[in-house]
């Protein structure tokens, strides 16, 4: 159920396997299972922060497991050593999902 969008100005060569690794990161730090973890990537997009050098952008949902002051720096680091983004180029928005409103397999989990 964590869900992870990336959105970044950078071009990414191998979408498929940043994208593995960011959910086998993202699953690790919220203790799910990686099965459950869905991750999107938008690369190439038009951005502006301060300037038009690379930045990034990403999302994270997850039904609570979202220790937000853990998940910062090795989330940071990662896209700073994958895609050669300054930290502090990437913004994250991390969001608490309540149960009621998420839904898998025909219905919500709470």
């Amino acid at each position: 159920m964590p869900y992870i969008n990336v959105s970044t100005s950078v071009r990414v060569n191998d979408k498929k396997k940043l994208l593995e690794e960011i959910s086998k990161l993202v699953s690790s730090l919220t203790y799910k299972p990686k099965r459950f973890v869905m991750a999107k990537l938008d690369d190439s997009s038009e951005m502006y922060f301060e300037d038009e050098s690379p930045c990034c952008f990403l999302e994270i949902r997850s039904i609570g497991s979202l220790n937000t002051s853990e998940m910062a720096k090795p989330i940071s680091d990662f896209v700073h050593k994958k895609m050669g983004i300054p930290i502090d180029k990437i913004y994250i928005s991390f969001v608490n999902v309540p149960a009621s409103m998420w839904s898998w397999n025909g219905r919500t989990f709470g």
